[in-house]
Parts: C-alpha cells; structure tokens; sequence
C-alpha cells in the first residue's frame, strides 16, 4: 500500500522547536519529491515547503523560510521538517504528501492538486 505517514507533532511555547517525519512505504520513495502543507482551522491548506527528489533544491514559502529546513534521508524513505523560532500563527494541521514527479518548479510547488497520495496529518500547537 502507498502511504505516507506524519509524526511529530505537539504542543511548543512561542520560540520553540519541533522536527516533524514523514516516513514513505509502499513506493519508490527516492523517486518523487515530498512537500510539506499545513492547514489552520478554518483555512485552506497552505504549502510550507518541497524537497526534490535528490535533496538538490528546496522550496518553503515566505511565511517560514529562514525559520524551517526540509531535508531528507532516501536510504530510510523519511522526509523531516525542522522547525524553528515556531510562532502561533505556525499552529496548524501538518502534512507531507507526495509530488507528481521528481523536480517542483517555483511558482507551483505550493499547488495541492500536484500531490497525488498524504498523509494523515499532524498537529503543532504554538502557544504564545
């Protein structure tokens, strides 16, 4: 079965850190470039970042770069999320999800519908 599974999660005073994984099965994980959404209540799902699939290049988005690094170990199929200087506006539903094909481009790495199999989510709460 394809799957991706999220962990890591918690609870984080303002400040803090947390490193989220995202372990793979099922497919050729080396294959396939992994990202990382996350969505707040009552919002829509927000792209945070995007690994290629040899670790060559990463995308992250405004609100988290310089703060989070995506990196990614191919001999254990996991994809990691650290996060840094964590603020309650981080608070959300965490996700990994797997990209159709190998090498995100800016402008589109952030677009859900380029993600076929996630994850079922982890939460981080950012206390302030």
């Amino acid at each position: 079965e394809v799957q991706l599974q999220a962990s890591g999660g918690g609870l984080v005073q303002a400040g803090g850190s947390l490193r989220l994984s995202c372990a793979a099965s099922g497919f050729s994980f080396a294959g396939y470039a992994i990202g990382w959404f996350r969505q707040a209540p009552g919002k829509g799902r927000e792209g945070v970042a995007t690994i290629s699939s040899s670790g060559g290049r990463n995308f992250y988005s405004a609100s988290v770069k310089g703060r989070f690094t995506v990196s990614r170990e191919n001999a254990k199929d996991t994809v990691y999320l650290q996060m840094n200087s964590l603020k309650p506006e981080d608070t959300a539903t965490y996700f990994c999800a797997r990209f159709l094909g190998s090498h995100p481009i800016t402008g589109t790495w952030a677009t859900p519908s380029l993600y076929d199999i996630w994850g079922q989510g982890t939460l981080v709460t950012v206390s302030s």
